[in-house]
């Protein structure tokens, strides 16, 4: 009888082993239930994609905060230039902001205040010569579309 619940034991052990690698295999990440978070294709560092871009801005995406670095307003072109197409004009630079992702649009809170929704696009393009998706998202501020690349 000792011998067979040591073997049961023994299974046991190994079936929680087995299990416990597969979930770090997988790189399984706990998330609360709150939905008021970025979704994590969005989380990390993204650059200005296009080095020659009249603006250049970098943003930091956390789990329930972004910061917005660069697009300044001494990027905007004089004479000729439009400032409605400046990426994110609107928010406060340098600093981690509430927000999250919903639906195709991203939410910031500035504030205090909840700001409309900025749609954008998030697509991935396998890069053979790296062996790896690069991802990019895409936004558009008056008319002019801005890229940024995952770093």
């Amino acid at each position: 009888m000792k011998q067979k619940t040591a073997s049961l034991a023994l299974l046991l052990a190994l079936c929680l082993c087995f299990f416990g690698a597969l979930l770090i295999a997988c790189d399984w990440e706990y998330e609360p239930s709150d939905s008021d978070v970025f979704s994590r294709e969005l989380r990390g560092t993204w650059h200005t994609n296009d080095p020659d871009s009249i603006y250049s801005g970098t943003l930091l995406i956390d789990y329930d905060r972004i910061t917005i670095m660069g697009y300044g307003e001494s990027q905007t072109p004089v004479p000729w230039g439009n400032d409605a197409a400046r990426p994110f004009r609107n928010f406060t630079k340098g600093a981690a902001l509430k927000g999250y992702s919903e639906e195709g649009y991203i939410y910031i809170e500035d504030i205090g205040i909840l700001q409309a929704g900025i749609p954008y696009t998030y697509w991935e393009n396998y890069q053979p010569q790296d062996y790896r998706n690069v991802q990019f998202l895409s936004f558009d501020f008056g008319g002019r579309r801005e890229t940024l690349r995952k770093e």
